[in-house]
């Protein structure tokens, strides 16, 4: 029932998508001594959610035995390379700016929490319980 309410569904995404960032911050930061380890970043959460609702980037069901793909998944944010320079045993992770994105990471879970209690408080409301 609540995974058909668009803010739920958008809650939900923007949890995992933050999940998913948490998870590449926490490699980048163990891997700041790898020599040749390159830093990596999820694609903005707005981008990939956008191309998982206009239907681009889905899954293709080519059988009708296939399982129809959900509206937005994990697999729709991307792994990209970080733009930071490289030091000279080609690592590229900088502790300083993996530190910011862990703030940012910090924050857009906060907002997905926000969003998520405001749907639950506006159905609430619309239900007379509150």
């Amino acid at each position: 029932m609540f995974e058909k309410i668009e803010m739920m569904r958008m809650a939900r995404a923007m949890g995992q998508h933050v999940a998913d960032r948490q998870v590449a911050v926490t490699r980048n930061i163990v891997n700041a001594d790898t020599p040749g380890y390159r830093a990596s970043d999820l694609q903005p959460f707005a981008e990939s959610y956008e191309l998982a609702a206009s239907g681009g980037g889905g899954l293709r069901t080519t059988d009708p035995r296939h399982m129809a793909a959900p509206q937005w998944s994990p697999a729709g944010a991307r792994l990209m390379q970080t733009t930071d320079p490289i030091s000279p045993n080609g690592n590229s992770v900088s502790l300083e700016e993996e530190m910011v994105r862990a703030a940012d990471v910090k924050r857009q879970h906060d907002l997905s929490l926000g969003i998520y209690r405001s749907a639950l408080d506006l159905m609430q409301a619309s239900l007379g319980r509150r």
